[in-house]
């Protein structure tokens, strides 16, 4: 089990999918129904299909134009969020997000989703979830131009939120992305082992890393408010 030193988190930054949500909606749809879409749109096999979307993708992993719906609309030009309504009933929460979203808020915490998910796509997992009735804000990186990665955009969260990077926790399911929290400075990171439901859980090394926030429930005690002098 992790340790995390709640006594010196008063900010938690929350990952979406993978990290409150199954990854399972979000590893199909790339994987197979657009690939499916996109051989069927263009009369070619879906190993041909396949083989195009994996080279597309690799061009643009880490950028926010892999996590910009508009981006893959006019790249493919396939309606992205028609399609997502399609399978849209794949869209879960983790069985263990909302106990352990439940005492963040009770402990007094700031509880913070930090998503490089379109806007559109967000609307959509909020609105099969009800995620953001358990949340203080909801952002999007798109509202800042750059994704996650990118030190630019831990800059320009930290400046409209004003959290103490050293006083932060960070959850995320991505490994790059917890590196790049962890080089801005946020003092206290947390991986997903097991972001998608259908997929063994990983071993991770470089974090520490948690398959079920349960786990962690009985640590987390009320955030210590200063006192006045």
């Amino acid at each position: 089990m992790p340790f995390l030193p709640w006594s010196q988190i008063d900010t938690v930054l929350l990952d979406m999918d993978g990290t409150l949500l199954d990854l399972h909606f979000d590893s199909f749809f790339w994987k197979e129904h657009l690939v499916q879409k996109v051989a069927l749109a263009n009369k070619q096999t879906v190993a041909q299909a396949k083989a195009r979307l994996s080279q597309y993708y690799q061009q643009v992993s880490g950028q926010l134009q892999w996590y910009c719906l508009d981006y893959w609309a006019a790249k493919l030009n396939i309606d992205i969020m028609a399609a997502k309504h399609e399978i849209a009933h794949l869209i879960s929460m983790r069985d263990d997000t909302i106990p352990f979203l439940n005492a963040l808020k009770q402990s007094g915490r700031e509880v913070v989703l930090l998503t490089n998910a379109h806007p559109d796509n967000l609307a959509l997992k909020v609105e099969r979830t009800q995620l953001d009735t358990h949340l203080d804000t909801l952002i999007s990186t798109h509202e800042f131009g750059v994704s996650k990665e990118s030190q630019q955009l831990w800059q320009k969260v930290q400046q409209r939120l004003q959290f103490d990077p050293a006083r932060t926790l960070f959850v995320d399911d991505s490994l790059p992305i917890l590196a790049a929290a962890r080089q801005f400075g946020i003092a206290h990171l947390l991986a997903v082992a097991n972001p998608d439901s259908q997929v063994p859980a990983r071993t991770i090394t470089e974090f520490p890393a948690t398959s079920d926030y349960r786990e962690l429930l009985v640590d987390i005690v009320p955030r210590a408010v200063p006192t006045k002098v």
